[in-house]
């Protein structure tokens, strides 16, 4: 991993013109891993900038004090992004135009001529982080924020299995650098509209179980979020509320993104199931302990395929 990030850090150093892409329906680690790098390539006196399917409310002030700049992109670099279909509609524009592809996925299947992948990094901020120093680039506050927060959000604020001694320690790292953690703990993980309680409560009234009751799945349709008047914006969460039951090993959310397309995140107790290896059997990937995928049918039929393949894994 050493030669591979010093060959990343090259590489961003002698190159400009800088589109950073980030995966569709973006979270706290790839839109701070964006603006994270869009930052330091800036502060290098280079041309960036972060493309993205959309910028939700919460991660605006990820973005504050970056002004658009126009250019004609000569680099492409992917970051948290572990297959080019999870570019979204970005992903014809970009499809085998990614020279680097930074990542910290399990399966990755970007199709780049340089890659900097460490899947035992608990986030993709965390290998950034690294990149910065290895770069000899000071990391300034607003940086540090961006970091901090995909650090934060893929590791549930410091709870999960993928939190580690180095995790901590960059963490620390970070605050002594000015981060406001609590301001931003409390915007991830401690606010939540009307809005979302609504579909959340829808999401709970869908629950169902199998496998003797170690498997939870819970689903949200396109008729609960026109119900409760919610975008996508507001399901952000709502894939640790199964496996935080007692008892469950995995936990099965379902979002209808389309008629009949169905997004599935898989959280589980990576002791006894890989959701990764869950995910793959429906062309998806991630995490052994969190992973998704996509699957197209009725609401019925994927619960059905869904609850088949979770009782032959336990």
């Amino acid at each position: 991993m050493n030669d591979t990030m010093r060959t990343a850090a090259d590489f961003l150093l002698s190159h400009d013109n800088y589109d950073i892409l980030t995966h569709d329906y973006p979270d706290g680690d790839t839109l701070g891993s964006g603006y994270a790098l869009c930052r330091v390539l800036r502060q290098l006196g280079k041309n960036a900038r972060v493309i993205t399917t959309r910028l939700p409310k919460d991660f605006v002030f990820l973005a504050q004090g970056l002004e658009e700049q126009s250019f004609d992109t000569q680099t492409v670099v992917s970051v948290d992004v572990a297959d080019e279909k999870l570019l979204g509609s970005n992903r014809e524009k970009y499809l085998g135009k990614i020279d680097l592809c930074i990542d910290h996925h399990e399966i990755n299947r970007v199709d780049a001529p340089l890659k900097c992948v460490d899947p035992h990094a608990s986030s993709n901020c965390e290998i950034l982080f690294e990149l910065f120093a290895e770069m000899g680039v000071p990391i300034d506050a607003d940086t540090a924020a961006c970091i901090y927060t995909g650090v934060a959000t893929d590791t549930g604020c410091f709870k999960y299995s993928n939190t580690t001694s180095k995790t901590l320690r960059i963490a620390a790292e970070l605050l002594d650098l000015g981060v406001d953690a609590p301001a931003i703990n409390k915007v991830m993980f401690d606010t939540k509209t009307k809005k979302k309680l609504l579909i959340e409560r829808e999401a709970y009234n869908s629950l169902t179980y199998c496998a003797g009751d170690r498997c939870a799945i819970i689903a949200v349709t396109q008729d609960m979020m026109k119900k409760a008047g919610v975008n996508d914006d507001e399901l952000e969460g709502l894939a640790s509320i199964p496996r935080q039951i007692e008892g469950v090993e995995i936990g099965i959310t379902m979002r209808e993104k389309e008629p009949n397309v169905f997004k599935i995140s898989v959280r589980a107790n990576e002791r006894l199931v890989n959701a990764a290896q869950f995910c793959a059997r429906f062309g998806g990937g991630g995490h052994a302990a969190a992973a998704g995928c996509r699957i197209k049918g009725t609401l019925a039929e994927v619960t059905a395929k869904l609850r088949e393949t979770a009782e032959e894994l336990l």
